[in-house]
C-alpha cells in the first residue's frame, strides 16, 4: 500500500490497493463483485425526500447533507432527474433551487 498524500487539502489520503484506488471521501460509491463497476447506494427516492423535507424547495447543498453524499453527487443526481422530468430547478443568485416536478 502505498498513501498518496492529501494534505492541506481537507480529504482523508487515498490508498492504492493493487491495481484500484480507495478512499474514505466516495460516500455512495459500491463496486459490483464480479464486474467492478461503480453501483451508487442512493435511489432516487432519497433525492426527492430531500427535497420534499425542505418544504419542497431546496439548494444542491442542502440536498447533499440531507442525502448524505458529496455536494457533487447530489448535483449530478438532480441534473440526471430533470432531465427525466422529475425535479425541475431555478437558478437564484449563484445558487440553484431544486423543487419535484408535479
Amino acid at each position: 500500500m502505498f498513501p498518496i498524500s492529501s494534505k492541506g487539502c481537507g480529504h482523508q489520503p487515498i490508498t492504492y490497493i493493487g491495481d484500484v484506488y480507495e478512499s474514505g471521501i466516495v460516500p455512495g460509491k459500491d463496486r459490483e463483485k464480479d464486474s467492478g463497476k461503480y453501483t451508487t447506494s442512493y435511489p432516487d427516492s432519497d433525492f426527492i425526500k430531500a427535497i420534499q423535507t425542505h418544504d419542497g424547495m431546496a439548494g444542491t447543498s442542502e440536498v447533499a447533507e440531507t442525502v448524505g453524499c458529496t455536494r457533487r453527487t447530489a448535483y449530478t443526481r438532480l441534473q440526471s432527474l430533470e432531465s427525466e422530468g422529475q425535479v425541475t430547478s431555478k437558478k437564484v443568485g449563484r445558487s440553484l433551487i431544486w423543487v419535484v416536478s408535479n
